[in-house]
């Protein structure tokens, strides 16, 4: 408890100071969610406290469920790689690896069903956290893996795919709200009438402004969204990920031939900005429970908003990045086989409640109100036009 207090106290201290030596004594949510998140020593992903999985944990993915997910996606990756002529290397490149499990999965199944693509392969992982990247290491040093910064792959080197599970949830956003008809941003300043001198963590409140950025504007004309029809009801509040734009730059320069598949939860900006959708999509996640606010548990807890996927695609098209497809998670590992898999467990001699188990994991894996709902886009780079033709299995529905 003590070493909890401490770290978020001297978070809360660490961004106390950001906005007393800031303009205006304020910062942007963006740069409130990047220190809550990032920091260097307190920060949720930099420091012990992020936990994954399900138990004494904040939240669970895919991968925690079951081998099921990283395997079906190792049979889309043997595709990609066949299609685009059997490269070696073939590259891919895990953005944001969590625990390391599905990179674990992966490799196992190309190991143990296709020697040639195993040999092929080369596994690189981009960790911005230092826990997360050790327990990494830990769990993969019987395999050929190399860690790096996204920055330092050199243009244009990369021939293979670039990947991401609920990665670009966690960018820092931006936050506004409509007063009055106008376009006005969301930032954190400390609560000046705060009586209790002595607490152990400065009290952070939200106070509106002019935006810190034109690119706030630009977002939502970029993506057709209109604020100014009558349909949104002043008080109107939303976010903008302007981080995933620029991560998706950079994707893009560093992919020289391939692909980029990137699975998250979020919605077409239709649907993301829907004047229904009045308080946005940030969401924060503590001991496996959520609830919207940011401002508590400080450093200790998740801090996500939904994925707008329309902005993706465009930015894609912007940086030469083909959009090939746009389908639900569980469509997606239906059409590589998980059908065959279920149906398969009727075959398996293993004990009931094993069996229930594993018949429950793979119906969470398509679940269209929870995971199975996540968005999977896949986007290409320098594809010829006869590579292009060929359908990628996960986009192939049964007719």
């Amino acid at each position: 408890m003590k070493d909890f207090m401490d770290s978020n106290a001297l978070l809360c201290a660490a961004i106390a100071n950001h906005i007393t030596t800031s303009p205006q004594q304020r910062i942007t949510f963006a740069q409130f969610m990047d220190m809550a998140l990032y920091h260097p020593e307190y920060g949720y992903y930099s420091s012990d406290a992020v936990k994954i999985g399900f138990k004494d944990s904040d939240f669970f993915t895919s991968p925690n469920l079951c081998a099921d997910f990283g395997e079906l996606l190792a049979e889309q990756f043997l595709q990609m790689w066949e299609i685009l002529g059997k490269p070696v290397p073939f590259s891919l490149v895990e953005m944001g690896a969590g625990q390391g499990l599905l990179a674990l999965h992966i490799l196992k199944y190309h190991q143990q069903h296709y020697p040639d693509f195993f040999t092929a392969l080369e596994y690189i992982i981009v960790e911005k956290s230092p826990t997360l990247r050790q327990e990494q290491q830990q769990r993969l040093q019987d395999f050929p893996v190399r860690w790096c910064n996204l920055e330092e792959i050199p243009p244009n080197a990369i021939a293979g795919c670039f990947f991401s599970n609920e990665l670009v949830d966690a960018f820092p956003v931006h936050q506004f709200i409509l007063e009055t008809g106008e376009l006005r941003e969301i930032y954190v300043t400390t609560d000046k009438n705060e009586k209790e001198t002595n607490a152990p963590c400065p009290s952070f409140i939200e106070v509106t402004g002019e935006p810190s950025t034109l690119q706030l504007a630009e977002h939502l004309d970029f993506l057709g969204i209109d604020l100014t029809q009558s349909a949104y009801p002043d008080g109107y509040r939303s976010e903008i990920n302007l981080a995933a734009g620029d991560w998706l730059s950079i994707v893009a320069d560093r992919l020289q031939r391939g692909y980029v598949l990137t699975i998250d939860y979020g919605y077409p900006a239709s649907r993301y900005y829907n004047p229904r959708r009045s308080q946005g999509t940030l969401q924060c996640y503590y001991q496996h429970r959520f609830h919207d606010n940011p401002y508590i548990n400080i450093g200790r807890q998740d801090i996500t908003a939904h994925v707008d996927f329309t902005a993706l695609e465009h930015w894609g098209e912007k940086y030469n990045l083909k959009n090939i497809g746009f389908i639900q998670q569980g469509l997606f590992l239906m059409a590589l086989g998980l059908g065959d898999r279920i149906a398969a467990l009727s075959d398996q001699q293993q004990p009931l409640s094993q069996l229930l188990q594993r018949r429950d994991a793979l119906h969470q894996l398509i679940d269209p109100t929870g995971l199975g709902g996540f968005g999977v886009l896949i986007q290409s780079k320098g594809l010829d036009n006869t590579e292009t033709s060929q359908k990628l299995k996960g986009l192939t529905l049964p007719e």
